[in-house]
């Protein structure tokens, strides 16, 4: 008896202590939940350099915002796009605008104006070898004489041939946008829209930076439909989809969670009738919440939005251990002292725990950072709540301090009206019937591996995202080339080398064109052919600028003046020289440089579909150093990969359970094990009935559904330990309000706009029930089913 006090007030310290801790993580700290999507999935460790450029690719859209205010009127687009600027403009600590002005394009060319000589298209390279004396004396007349001989970069003599003003214009044609009256335009069939594009000055994953800058672009857009009533505002950017995913969240989380509790409450009060056990029980809960929560800080650093949402169903796990002390002690003798009952009970509850903790460290075995942090916090809440049961129920409930209600009488009198299951033919009959029916429905099942089934963004959010798309050709951030070398030069060539079987399919019309740093800065090797031919077939005595300087009236002094000025302007460009130009901003995510002791790039590709990936895939087969990379492709196969590997780690999760049943029950564990078995069985049937695609969760939620569902094996076989008849409905009333709270917790998680956790939950719903329905049909054949021990409770 001291012993259990003892131990009680350890506990207490150890409770006061978290807490404490809690209160220091939410008050002091003010903690936030993370919210980053990439954070729930897996890591790819075994190449770092694949995964860093992955990371380029998506950190450099994480913190842009791109807004793109439109109207079938120019000057109804700019009226609506100043109204929205000018809102920004009030808040320059959270937002910073691009620069539209006429002094961005004398800045952007300053840098390639010095090298002009080695900057031509791979068309005229092409033009140059072909091509005579005659016609490009032509073309440098025509520049020279024709009014409207095309952009004029500066004066006629730096660039006479029009190399230099070609490669501008086919390095503006990355892009739709072009300036217009000091802002940035991009026009449609419908609309001339302003683009307006923002960069954050605060993390665009933090909770409390999205409660500052929504708001704000919220005001924007207002003012901006004030402004032209009739104007349409575009908005994208992660922090748009965080926002949405974190609120989405929240509300489940509170809606899970308060409905749980809810659950719990009114169940509880229709079982026994008086507050104490409801206070015990969520205690014990909240125990478990709070030691989750303070033990996977300390573990993790941080806690995901969709580790709360997941640990909100917890709820509906860690109140089985209190319900079964609570439904023992009220079928007890008055005589048995509550600390002796438990010493009875240990054994039962030890294995419950085990078994659930094993189902929920299933999900430990993924590859998901989110999913482990899930895993890990659940099972811990698990562990702290069985530990306040153990070391305060008996110090708290007395031996007459519990009564059973009307719940208890009618429910329990239920069972005296189930069937069991006996050796006879019409067993083995339903048997082969439940066999031949289960394997049709799982053999209708399909399977999809989508990682986008992670998230459900709504409608209006997809739609702007795609609209914006298409009216910038942007490129996805997640298909692309990832090119590696033993230095820069050896990258740049690989780029180019790859660019040639590009070209093929932007000529095909598979692709509107691709983005890569060797774009801008070609190869050595390139720009030493570039500069060689120019210096032969346009700059030599006898060439096409001494033939347009005769017929132009300059003199040979002009010629070389100018031939030597061109010559200096065909010193290589270096890619460090280019990385720190103001031009190079919107492509520095192409470049990782030297990462691992090994350069690399990324070459992005614009206007592709989903049709053509089939064809640009195998583009990389035979380069040396080159790789395709498609995300969703690589994450969706791990998924599936998983998916099957999971498949046999339940397996092999029933064998170990089975095992750490065999001594307790001996000949009986079959009865255990065999309710959650059939009813996973049931579960994958009546989802391939239903027509459902079988994807990870389903199989984690079957891992899941083993520790709980052996739980209520455990519950009504351990009065068979004790005795060769099922002598009282006692387990039968655990098992009923663990089911019932269980399938609240986890039926609302089937609610989740989540697909992932729709389908766990979903699942669970399932198969908590059909385990809750199965699992009295495995007690002992020797039942005398109107032999009960109701007197002690009062059933009738």
């Amino acid at each position: 008896m001291a012993k259990g006090r003892a131990l009680a007030v350890l506990w207490l310290v150890a409770v006061a202590l978290l807490l404490g801790h809690n209160g220091y993580l939410w008050l002091v700290k003010r903690i936030v939940p993370d919210t980053d999507i990439m954070a729930l999935l897996p890591v790819q460790e075994r190449d770092p350099i694949l995964q860093s450029s992955f990371a380029h690719m998506v950190d450099a859209a994480q913190q842009r915002v791109i807004v793109l205010v439109g109207a079938a009127a120019w000057d109804d687009a700019k009226r609506a796009a100043d109204a929205y600027a000018a809102v920004l403009a009030k808040h320059p600590d959270l937002f910073q605008a691009a620069d539209a002005g006429a002094n961005v394009q004398a800045e952007w060319l300053s840098l390639f104006h010095q090298h002009r000589l080695v900057l031509m298209s791979p068309a005229q390279q092409d033009q140059l070898r072909k091509e005579g004396t005659a016609f490009w004396t032509q073309q440098a007349l025509a520049k020279l004489y024709a009014p409207f001989g095309g952009p004029k970069l500066g004066a006629w003599q730096d660039d006479p041939f029009g190399l230099f003003s070609g490669w501008v214009q086919e390095r503006a044609q990355e892009t739709p946008v072009r300036p217009r009256d000091g802002h940035l335009f991009v026009a449609d069939d419908e609309k001339q829209y302003v683009l307006l594009p923002l960069t954050l000055k605060v993390p665009a994953l933090s909770m409390t930076a999205q409660d500052r800058v929504l708001p704000i672009l919220k005001q924007a857009l207002d003012a901006a439909q004030a402004a032209a009533p009739q104007a349409r505002v575009i908005q994208a950017g992660v922090i748009l989809h965080a926002a949405n995913a974190g609120a989405q969240a929240s509300r489940e989380m509170h809606t899970i969670g308060a409905g749980s509790v809810a659950g719990i409450v009114l169940l509880m009060w229709l079982a026994f009738r008086t507050l104490k056990p409801i206070a015990l029980i969520l205690l014990s809960i909240g125990v478990g919440v709070l030691g989750a929560l303070s033990v996977c800080w300390l573990l993790f650093g941080q806690i995901h939005l969709m580790t709360l949402v997941f640990g909100a169903s917890l709820v509906g796990v860690a109140q089985d251990y209190g319900i079964y002390f609570l439904c023992n002690r009220l079928s007890a003798d008055a005589s048995l002292d509550s600390r002796a009952l438990l010493k009875k009970l240990l054994p039962g509850l030890a294995l419950t725990l085990l078994a659930a903790v094993i189902g929920y460290m299933g999900l430990a075995l993924t590859p998901f950072p989110g999913l482990r942090q899930m895993a890990v916090f659940s099972a811990l809440g698990l562990v702290f709540a069985w530990l306040t049961v153990v070391f305060w129920f008996p110090q708290l409930i007395g031996p007459r301090s519990l009564r059973g209600g009307a719940l208890v009488r009618g429910y329990g009198a239920a069972l005296a009206r189930w069937p069991l299951l006996r050796a006879s033919a019409g067993t083995w009959l339903a048997v082969a019937l439940f066999a031949a029916v289960a394997a049709f429905g799982i053999a209708k099942l399909g399977a999809n591996d989508d990682i986008r089934l992670l998230q459900n963004p709504p409608k209006h959010l997809v739609d702007d995202q795609i609209k914006l798309g298409k009216l910038l050709d942007a490129p996805t951030p997640v298909q692309f080339f990832l090119v590696r070398g033993d230095s820069a030069e050896t990258v740049l060539q690989r780029e180019e080398a790859l660019k040639l079987r590009l070209d093929r399919l932007v000529a095909t019309g598979k692709l509107t064109g691709y983005q890569a740093i060797s774009n801008w800065v070609p190869s050595l090797r390139t720009q030493q052919e570039r500069r060689a031919l120019a210096d032969l077939k346009l700059l030599g005595p006898e060439g096409p600028l001494a033939a347009v300087a005769q017929q132009a009236g300059e003199d040979a002094g002009w010629v070389k003046a100018t031939a030597d000025a061109l010559r200096a302007a065909g010193k290589p460009l270096g890619i460090d020289a280019f990385m720190k130009a103001p031009a190079s901003e919107p492509w520095r995510h192409l470049w990782l440089g030297n990462e691992h002791g090994e350069f690399a790039s990324i070459v992005a590709l614009r206007g592709l579909s989903m049709a053509a990936v089939p064809q640009v895939r195998p583009l990389a087969d035979g380069l040396a150093g080159v790789q395709w990379v498609d995300k969703v492709e690589e994450i969706s196969s791990v998924l599936g990969r998983y998916r099957v590997n999971m498949g046999y780690v339940v397996l092999a999760a029933y064998c170990v359970v089975f095992v750490l049943l065999l001594p307790r029950y001996r000949g009986r564990a079959w009865r255990v094990i065999a309710p959650t078995a059939l009813a996973s069985v049931a579960t994958l049937a009546i989802l391939g009935y239903a027509g459902q695609n079988l994807q990870l969760f389903h199989v984690l939620a079957l891992m899941l559904l083993l520790g709980v569902g052996v739980d209520y094996g455990i519950f009504m076989q351990e009065e068979s330990v004790k005795s060769a008849e099922r002598r009282d409905t006692t387990p039968w009333l655990a098992v009923g309000l663990a089911a019932a709270n269980t399938l609240l917790a986890f039926g609302l998680l089937g609610l989740s706009n989540t697909p992932a956790l729709q389908a766990f939950g979903l699942t669970m719903l399932l198969g908590t029930l059909l385990v809750w329905l199965a699992v009295p049909c495995f007690g002992l054949s020797t039942f005398n089913k109107e032999k009960t021990h109701a007197d002690a409770i009062g059933i009738s």
